[in-house]
Formats: C-alpha cells, structure tokens, sequence
C-alpha cells in the first residue's frame, strides 16, 4: 500500500475505534466513521469492503494496543500469587476511573454481536481474552499453587464480573469487592505457605 492509502486506512480505523468505543458497533454507522475520518463513505469503502471488515480491523487494532496495555500490566505483576492479584486489580481500578471508561471493548463488543457467533467481533474477543488468560496464567504457573488453569478462569471472572458491574452501577466499589474475593481464592490455591 502507499503510504497515503496506509495512513488513510489508519485515520479510519482511529476514527472508528473511537466511535464505536462511545456509541457502539451497531449504532455507529458508516457515515459517521467517514465524516470522523474526514473521508468520503466512497472512500472507506476503498479500504474496507464492509463494515463488518472495518469492525475486524478495528477489533484488531485494538487488540494490539490492549495486549500492550497487558504486557505493561504484567510487568508490574511480581511477587506472591497474592500480590500479583492486588496488583491487577488497582491496574483495573486505575484504568476503570478515567473519565471516558465503558468497561472492556471486547466484552461489549461480543454482547452487541452476541447472536452471531462468527461474526469478527466474536472472534476478536475470544483471541483477546484467551491472551489475557494466557498471561495471567504464565505469571501464575511459576508458583506453587493449586491448579493454576483454574485459578485464572476464577480470577478472570472476577476481573469480566466486577468491570460490568462497576459500569452497571456506576460504582468502582465492586472492583474492590472482586480483589478481595480474588485474594480469597488465590490464598485458597496456595500448596505450602
């Protein structure tokens, strides 16, 4: 591609990402995407053939930036399996009080297209969160827990559970019941103490 098609496409995927993000996939339409980008609908057709290709290639994008924001994150996480967990959590909380916050894209996403399952957001969110339960589950593996496999898919719950709630609500208070019920579980995994 040259370089202006290259930095064409990237001004429409930013534009989209950043709508879709406030207004959601299936409200946001195309029109807006174009005028946000300051293109023609003529043209984001030239670079994405619908909108569930420009849907993928968003969710794409985004994915990358969040499995940054994760490699960040899991640098931060050292220490016992208990600390780790406290860390997770204020990096949620931290990330859950900006002032534009709306939960986990991915998840979002998976819900709007909830009845198609394979439609590129589905597939998106699926790749998105088995790569933090992967991460999670490295960090974890190199302690002497219980079951490390199954910790991570409670703590993860944890993690989906308390970010909806805290949106529901409005409240980050269930962000703080989630580290508290992860410190639970995570103590209750530990072989020798």
């Amino acid at each position: 591609m040259r370089r202006k098609s290259v930095e064409t496409r990237q001004q429409i995927i930013d534009a989209a990402y950043t709508l879709f993000y406030q207004s959601g996939f299936m409200r946001t339409g195309v029109d807006a995407v174009a005028n946000a980008a300051g293109i023609t609908k003529r043209t984001l057709y030239q670079h994405f053939g619908s909108k569930d290709e420009l849907i993928g290639a968003v969710l794409e994008h985004q994915h990358q930036m969040a499995l940054e924001r994760i490699r960040q994150w899991a640098d931060c996480i050292t220490g016992k399996p208990d600390q780790m967990v406290m860390t997770i959590f204020e990096k949620l909380a931290q990330w859950a009080a900006g002032t534009d916050w709306q939960g986990s894209g991915f998840t979002r996403a998976a819900v709007e297209f909830a009845d198609l399952p394979g439609h590129p957001a589905r597939k998106a969110a699926r790749r998105q969160k088995k790569a933090v339960e992967m991460y999670l589950l490295e960090k974890f593996a190199a302690h002497d827990l219980e079951n490390a496999e199954q910790l991570v898919r409670e703590v993860l719950l944890l993690i989906e559970g308390c970010q909806s709630l805290a949106l529901i609500h409005d409240n980050p208070d269930y962000i703080d019941a989630a580290r508290h019920a992860a410190l639970v579980l995570v103590r209750n995994h530990i072989v020798n103490e």
